[in-house]
């Protein structure tokens, strides 16, 4: 399925104003030298839901977080926080607005507790609330047995679960999270997506970006979906699983070749040759039903009738080209949100 095929016809969010979002990022741009990063990129998300941010390695996803961090300067567009125009990288974020792009960095020789205090005093959070927040944030993420041990013991998912805990010190009620789980394992994976979903629950926003579409499917309520920095889908999972082409059945007869040929004579039927032998065919229920009646009384006999569902996963690799792209968003240097 070509992109410019659906593009036309793709959903978008109703009654997007300014009150009714967390995050509003309208025809945003940004170009690093020859290359369009980003190009009139819009992401709408509301209050108390998780939503994601999906499309392969290069798409743009890193980029646009760091516009919406203010972390990077955009060329154009506007960018609404929790109610308030983000103007500027330079000064900090909107109370309640937190995240973090790429794989967080700390002091190595920190412990784990340290580090947060440290990043505690930087955002003016006051000792008699720091602990309390710092030992929260590590039980939520799993670390409170690791806490005292350095930074630089950390293997990559302690060190990404650390970032998480570092977001959760400002008791977000918008949250964006980078690739959050990309260096954990499935049992850590799973407790960072436990957070998240607790955190949407207690009624914060969070964009969750991602390059897995099971991932997303599972955890989100709505998705916008980038591709060579361009938005090609927006809207709610149920949306886009709407845009599935219906199952296809693999076909197993006596005579593949007479099964073909009796098809073409029969309206809204496709039948192909297909992988390993099988034939594939592309049809609504009742008609599959009174085709394969047809081939019994034809002689052919069926000796395989399969059901092969389409997924997600499948769509979003037709969506964007299947594409796979190695190289970083852009070479900005890697960040922590203010």
């Amino acid at each position: 399925m070509p992109t410019t095929a659906v593009r036309g016809n793709l959903p978008k969010p109703e009654g997007a104003t300014v009150g009714s979002v967390a995050v509003a990022a309208v025809g945003v741009s940004k170009r690093y030298g020859d290359r369009d990063a980003l190009c009139g990129v819009d992401l709408i998300a509301r209050h108390g839901q998780l939503h994601g941010l999906l499309g392969p390695n290069g798409a743009g996803k890193t980029t646009l977080l760091r516009v919406l961090l203010g972390l990077v300067r955009r060329d154009c567009g506007s960018v609404t926080l929790l109610g308030r125009p983000l103007e500027s990288t330079n000064g900090p974020l909107p109370d309640g607005v937190a995240g973090f792009v790429d794989t967080p960095a700390f002091y190595p020789y920190l412990s784990g507790r340290n580090a947060l205090a440290l990043l505690a005093r930087l955002d003016g959070i006051g000792r008699s609330a720091r602990d309390e927040r710092i030992a929260r944030a590590l039980h939520d993420v799993s670390l409170t047995p690791h806490a005292d041990e350095a930074v630089g013991g950390y293997s990559a998912g302690m060190r990404q679960r650390l970032g998480i805990a570092a977001s959760l010190l400002r008791s977000p009620r918008l949250l964006f999270l980078d690739e959050p789980t990309s260096s954990l394992d499935p049992a850590s994976a799973r407790e960072v997506r436990t957070v998240a979903s607790n955190l949407a629950k207690d009624g914060a926003s969070i964009v969750w970006s991602s390059h897995h579409m099971s991932e997303v499917e599972d955890l989100c309520h709505t998705v916008t979906v980038l591709n060579r920095g361009r938005t090609i889908f927006s809207g709610t999972v149920d949306e886009i699983r709407a845009l599935l082409p219906p199952a296809v059945h693999a076909l197993s007869t006596s005579d593949d070749d007479a099964a073909i040929d009796l098809a073409r004579r029969r309206a809204g039927l496709r039948v192909s040759a297909g992988a390993m032998g099988a034939l594939e065919v592309s049809a609504a229920i009742d008609a599959l039903d009174e085709y394969v009646v047809a081939l019994g009384r034809a002689g052919i006999a069926v000796r395989a009738l399969q059901r092969r569902n389409r997924t997600l996963e499948s769509l979003f690799l037709e969506l964007t080209g299947g594409a796979v792209i190695d190289a970083p968003d852009s070479t900005e240097p890697v960040a922590m949100a203010p």
